[in-house]
């Protein structure tokens, strides 16, 4: 009977503190949000910011709700170019991952590749593949979006592929596992949550390198078109309120694939190693 009230009396803190834990997490960006706000509201109608320089939380909200068909058809645009890219780069990135991890040749080839992706500046690349897929083409923004998430989710592969141990190795060899068998039973599932939370990364990477891909240039469409458009026109409201549509757009993709890999973490729980 002591030892059981002794475990309950434990497992009660645990639970608390886990609980305790859980609210602060919700509650510090809320927090971080309205603070932000409230410095905001301060800086433009205290202080006197020049509107040019950052316009009031009332110009933005009211711009907003003025272009709201505008900048709903231009956030959609952004989504799916950002989605596009999200998946492509995801596909491809665990299936090269997958192929490095077999073949240690192959590791050594995509290694300097891999490597020069991830450091290409996008305002470079933008009006090039801009130019070479046309001015009403969305695929050199995809393009981008594709190399923006392909990068975190390769190496967070590649590096879950290099978390099955000698002992795991050695018990598939002493049950006559082959190649196949291995692979599926114990280097994809430890694998897994590693390129879930590429996927995590490369969400919001997907999302800013679109943007940036729509501010240099090709159709009009688009949330960083619009952007570029207005701030040119000196609309710096109407350019805030396409800056605000794009964080919540960045933030919709984070969100989603924050909860696909807290899903996979209850589904392997060898996803915390991960993080």
């Amino acid at each position: 009977m002591a030892t059981a009230t002794t475990v309950t009396t434990t497992a009660t803190p645990t639970r608390a503190r886990r609980g305790a834990g859980q609210v602060v997490r919700l509650l510090a960006p809320v927090v971080v949000g309205l603070a932000g706000l409230g410095g905001w509201w301060l800086l433009t109608d205290v202080v006197g910011v020049e509107p040019y320089l950052l316009p009031g939380p009332g110009e933005v909200r009211e711009q907003f709700a003025a272009n709201f068909d505008a900048i709903r058809d231009a956030a959609t645009t952004t989504g799916v170019n950002s989605l596009f890219g999200l998946v492509a780069g995801s596909l491809l990135g665990v299936v090269l991952a997958t192929v490095a991890g077999w073949v240690r040749a192959v590791d050594g080839m995509l290694a300097p590749i891999v490597a020069s992706i991830a450091v290409v500046p996008i305002v470079a690349l933008a009006p090039v593949l801009n130019t070479m897929y046309g001015a009403d083409s969305e695929y050199g923004r995809r393009m981008i979006a594709t190399l923006a998430a392909f990068v975190p989710v390769f190496i967070n592969t590649l590096r879950g592929l290099r978390q099955t141990t000698p002992i795991q190795r050695d018990l598939m060899r002493a049950t006559a596992a082959g190649p196949w068998q291995s692979f599926r039973t114990v280097t994809l599932p430890t694998a897994a949550p590693y390129a879930i939370t590429g996927v995590r990364i490369a969400s919001s990477l997907a999302v800013i390198s679109a943007l940036v891909a729509e501010y240099f240039g090709g159709p009009r469409g688009g949330l960083g078109a619009f952007i570029s458009t207005s701030a040119a026109t000196s609309a710096y409201a109407r350019a805030w309120a396409y800056v605000g549509a794009a964080i919540l757009l960045g933030l919709v993709f984070y969100v989603v694939t924050a909860a696909v890999e807290r899903l996979a973490q209850r589904q392997w729980p060898t996803s915390d190693a991960a993080r």
